[in-house]
């Protein structure tokens, strides 16, 4: 049985922006924990059981804030990361197709990610 889960994000934190650094030790910025505790709402809202251990794919759709040059997949990670500590998953190797497709500006960007589960023909 096919299951699907759909969930509307903020716009993900870059790479750049998720993790901070004092010396060797690194850390959250604060953008990021914001990011995984919206990740964690959205998910508690849907009021569905996450996926476990399935194959997945993921469709994302990412409609930027602004008008500045971003790499598509540079707040993919901190996307995926956030999802699986939300419990959605078990971990993000999980992912057998990943989708990415930049959409139209949106005042205050935001993400929409599109998860199902995967089965192969033996």
């Amino acid at each position: 049985m096919t299951k699907k889960m759909k969930l509307i994000l903020p716009y993900p934190p870059s790479v750049n922006s998720y993790w901070g650094f004092k010396g060797s030790h690194r850390f959250l910025t604060i953008k990021a924990r914001e990011f995984k505790a919206n990740c964690l709402v959205a998910y508690k809202q849907l009021q569905q059981l996450g996926f476990g251990a399935a194959r997945l794919e993921v469709h994302i759709e990412l409609y930027p804030p602004d008008r500045r040059k971003r790499d598509i997949d540079n707040g993919i990670k901190s996307l995926l990361d956030s999802l699986c500590q939300a419990g959605i998953f078990d971990d993000d190797s999980q992912i057998d197709s990943l989708h990415i497709v930049r959409k139209e500006l949106f005042k205050k960007g935001k993400c929409i990610v599109t998860i199902q589960n995967i089965h192969f023909d033996s």
